[in-house]
């Protein structure tokens, strides 16, 4: 283990065994001693459940680190084993210094204690004296803000309640290894805030925090890496923002490469535009070649259908190197469907150069008109995209989805994430993400 490294795994492996019924769990207790005795092979009465395979991974002190997956890939298991709560079935974990971890809500409390005695109790367990803890205790009890309920059982409090008092004790007790496993869900947004402010001075005086949450914006808003693990197995880990798009893809894609090319039939619909109005391939895939795309982008679907290349001009200039706050932007993509597709939808989402959204819709959500008869095998279509750019100064980066609907589930067959780069020029009238065009005068 690196002297700079807080948590190192190495070939981490967690097993359960299931049994069937209840009665399997004496037999497979009395039974292979039996056979043992007199030389007959043994017989499981369980099945194997590998709820982790082989994972590796170091955190450097002062890290944040995210970790992301599908409900049942192996997270939950995967801390608990870190902080000590369960034992691993095979591989290792190093851990330097103090631990706080925040698994379950509301884990190690007493539900019968107070607030107040719950506090000094959770805290004795990280390793606080008396003294420690009364010197600690105000601002605890000033972050949970709880009010007079810090002396009635805990019992009585809301969930939200819960999670507050345990967030405080963990967070203030100043730990060098704090683990949060989506117990921030629970709280109202300006406690989740006042959670994250909190979180950022831990990290900056060297705290490292695995961060574990199914809200992609928290991993690239607040991790320096992300890991994503899937049925057990740790995919990949890298930049946030890479890891949150494999990720989505995990969850409603389908891991197939698109094809590299394909013929078309031009298909006019009322309700898109012609071919014709703007200047797209319909053929072939020239999304790559334009002004304005990023060779960062995260492609993926099942390739049944293709983006096959886009127009973007923001009033009069075309694939404009920057734009201002307030322009009126026109972006056309051209669609190809190589497979019969019932009502298509097409997505749109513009995102921070961290990854936040700031804004995303789709044809389904607008209702858009003509989507309904597009999406016959071999045909192709041009679809407009007008918005006017309210933006703030700075980088964005705009994704486009092509994909369709089966039954209650949406299958994605061409996702271009990060695709087109938008450059918002300087703006010195408005600060934040979004111009609201806000007037201030006096009455």
């Amino acid at each position: 283990m690196s002297s700079d490294n807080s948590i190192h795994v190495e070939r981490l492996s967690k097993c359960f065994q299931i049994y069937e019924q209840p009665r399997d769990r004496l037999k497979q207790f009395i039974y292979p001693r039996l056979r043992k005795l007199v030389g007959v092979e043994e017989k499981k009465f369980y099945r194997e459940f590998w709820a982790l395979r082989d994972i590796n991974f170091s955190i450097e002190k002062g890290e944040t680190v995210g970790i992301i997956g599908r409900n049942g890939s192996g997270k939950s298991t995967l801390l608990q084993i870190i902080c000590g709560t369960l034992s691993a079935t095979t591989g290792e974990v190093s851990k330097k210094g103090r631990v706080a971890a925040l698994l379950e809500l509301g884990s190690g409390f007493n539900p019968e204690f107070t607030g107040r005695e719950n506090v000094y109790m959770n805290a004795s367990v990280l390793g606080l004296n008396r003294r420690e803890i009364e010197e600690r205790f105000d601002d605890i009890i000033g972050f949970a803000d709880i009010g007079q309920f810090i002396d009635q059982p805990v019992k009585t409090y809301s969930s939200g309640m819960v999670v507050r008092l345990a967030f405080a004790v963990q967070s203030q007790i100043e730990p060098d290894i704090l683990i949060v496993d989506e117990a921030l869900s629970v709280g109202d947004a300006r406690f989740q805030a006042k959670c994250f402010d909190r979180l950022k001075k831990l990290k900056d005086s060297g705290t490292s925090i695995l961060l574990v949450t199914h809200s992609s914006e928290q991993i690239v808003t607040h991790c320096n890496r992300a890991l994503l693990i899937n049925d057990g197995i740790l995919i990949e880990t890298g930049e946030p923002r890479r890891i949150v798009n494999r990720y989505l893809d995990l969850l409603f894609g389908r891991e197939q490469k698109l094809p590299h090319q394909a013929g078309g039939v031009v298909a006019h619909v009322n309700g898109l535009t012609d071919l014709d109005k703007y200047p797209v391939s319909s053929t072939d895939d020239l999304f790559s070649t334009r002004p304005n795309f990023n060779v960062g982008e995260f492609r993926w679907g099942d390739g049944s259908g293709r983006i096959l290349d886009f127009f973007l001009s923001a009033d009069e200039e075309l694939y404009p190197s920057s734009v201002m706050t307030g322009q009126k932007l026109i972006l056309a993509v051209s669609l190809e469907f190589l497979a019969h597709m019932v009502r298509p939808i097409l997505g749109f989402t513009v995102k921070t150069k961290e990854g936040v959204t700031v804004y995303g819709t789709n044809s389904e959500m607008l209702n858009v008109e003509g989507f309904e008869f597009i999406g016959q095998k071999g045909s192709t279509a041009v679809a407009e995209i007008k918005f006017r750019c309210d933006l703030a100064p700075g980088d964005y980066f705009v994704s486009l989805g092509l994909a369709s609907r089966e039954g209650a589930d949406v299958v994605p067959h061409d996702r271009r994430y990060d695709s087109i780069h938008l450059h918002i020029s300087h703006e010195t009238s408005f600060h934040g993400l979004v111009n609201l065009q806000a007037k201030i005068s006096l009455s």
